[in-house]
This record gives C-alpha cells, sequence and structure tokens, in this order.
C-alpha cells in the first residue's frame, strides 16, 4: 500500500527536513504551508528532483474548515492518507508572562495545539487501516521556558498531553501516536522570538556542546513513524543533546 504523509508546516525548519526524509523512504509527501509559497514549492521541487512525489496545500490548519481542504485535496492526488506528522508551530518574541497578552496567548494554542487536534480528527476520519502521527512537541514543554516563552511551553505541554490521551484513544483503531520533543535546533524560529543566534548563546550549556540540525529531528520521525516502530506508541523522544 502507498504511504502518503502529510507534513503541515512543512516549507521550513523541522518541517521541511521531515519532508525530504520520508520522500528518501518513499512516502508521498504533502507540504503543508500558510504563507510562504516559495519555500514549500522549493521543499516540493527536490523532493520531485530526487525522483520522489510531493505537492503543496496552502493551509491554515487552525481552521476546521481550511484542515478538511487540505486532507481532501492530498487524498484526491495520492489516495489514503495513512501518516500526519503535526508539526507547525509559531513562537513570539520572548518576553516575561506580564508582557504577554491573552491575545497573543491565544494565537499560540490555537496554530500549536488546536492544529494538531484538528488534523488528527481528520486524519481519523479517512484513516481505515490503521496509521501513525507524530506531534512535534518541545524540550519546553519539560521546561516551562520561563521569563522567554511560556506561552509557547505550556502550548507544547498540551501537544504532550494529546498526544497521550490519542494513543491511548486511538489504539484500538490500530494508529500510533508518538511524539518528539526538540530542543536547541538550528532553525528559524529563533530568529521568530527575537534571536536568531540563541542556540549558539547556549550551546556550552547543552551537555553534547552543540545545538542540533532539523536533519536529526526528521530521522526520529521518520523512524516513529515506520514499521520499525510498530510497538510504539504514547512514546516521547527527547532530543535535545541531553537538555
Amino acid at each position: 500500500m502507498p504511504k502518503t504523509a502529510i507534513i503541515t508546516g512543512g516549507s521550513r525548519g523541522i518541517g521541511a527536513a521531515t519532508c525530504q526524509r520520508l520522500a528518501e523512504q518513499g512516502y508521498n509527501v504533502v507540504v503543508n504551508y500558510l504563507n510562504n509559497q516559495s519555500a514549500a514549492n522549493q521543499v516540493c521541487q527536490q523532493i520531485k528532483a530526487l525522483g520522489g512525489q510531493a505537492m503543496i496545500v496552502q493551509a491554515d490548519v487552525a481552521r476546521e474548515a481550511e484542515v478538511a481542504r487540505l486532507f481532501d485535496t492530498a487524498q484526491q492526488q495520492f489516495g489514503a492518507i495513512t501518516h500526519l506528522v503535526n508539526n507547525v508551530g509559531i513562537l513570539f518574541e520572548k518576553t516575561d508572562l506580564s508582557h504577554i497578552s491573552a491575545e497573543r496567548f491565544m494565537k499560540v494554542l490555537n496554530a500549536n495545539v488546536l492544529s494538531a487536534f484538528l488534523c488528527t480528527k481528520a486524519f481519523v476520519k479517512l484513516c481505515a487501516n490503521g496509521g501513525a502521527i507524530v506531534n512535534v512537541s518541545s524540550a519546553a514543554a519539560r521546561s516551562g521556558a520561563p521569563f522567554e516563552y511560556l506561552d509557547y511551553a505550556a502550548s507544547k505541554g498540551a501537544m504532550d498531553a494529546l498526544t497521550k490521551g490519542m494513543s491511548l484513544e486511538l489504539a484500538a483503531k490500530n494508529i500510533r501516536v508518538n511524539s518528539v520533543r526538540p530542543g536547541f535546533i538550528e532553525t528559524d524560529i529563533h530568529a521568530d522570538g527575537g534571536e536568531p543566534e540563541r542556540v549558539k548563546r547556549l550551546s556550552p550549556q547543552i551537555p553534547l556542546q552543540r545545538g542540533g540540525t532539523p536533519e536529526e529531528v526528521a530521522n526520529a520521525i521518520a523512524w516513529l513513524l515506520s514499521d520499525e516502530a510498530s510497538y510504539v506508541t504514547g512514546s516521547f523522544i527527547d532530543i535535545a543533546g541531553g537538555k
């Protein structure tokens, strides 16, 4: 049976690396993006240049109607959707609790948590023969990210609870749900938070003395999705250099 994976937020960073890795393993890849069509196209073209199958679909996955359109479009192109990576996430400029507005907090929760909930619901509806989901959480779910990204950390903590609950609820449907929790990874999300060189600054505090790469996270995601992890569900892999 052909394998088809939807990767939300697939146009950059961990999402883009995951699209590439899954394509290398023979998946049909659906690159979801919100605004950066050029970056999504580049990921898609790189996959096709290597002989893989890919398509891009613009959708705000925090909106139920757009999630439905994403899955319908992917199904029309590739048939059954067998795998899902809930990767999309946003981060605002670092600040302490007192400067986080309710509006900002809700935007983060909607983008990071509601999206995973909506995409998982859509996936389950279409997934008749079992499948696998990986949620991309963060080491911030464990640290709380005080004085920097408390809202982001809270959203990832909620995602962890979703992962556990979904894994137990969907096991009988032969749908595995797992999570990766990246730490300090070299992606441009740190620029979104106002500090592009954050990983470099904090590397001395990491036991392995360096930041991680998107490809290292993608490798773990690919394993969790694969049949090699067929007896793994409700599990979390920390990819944080020992931090």
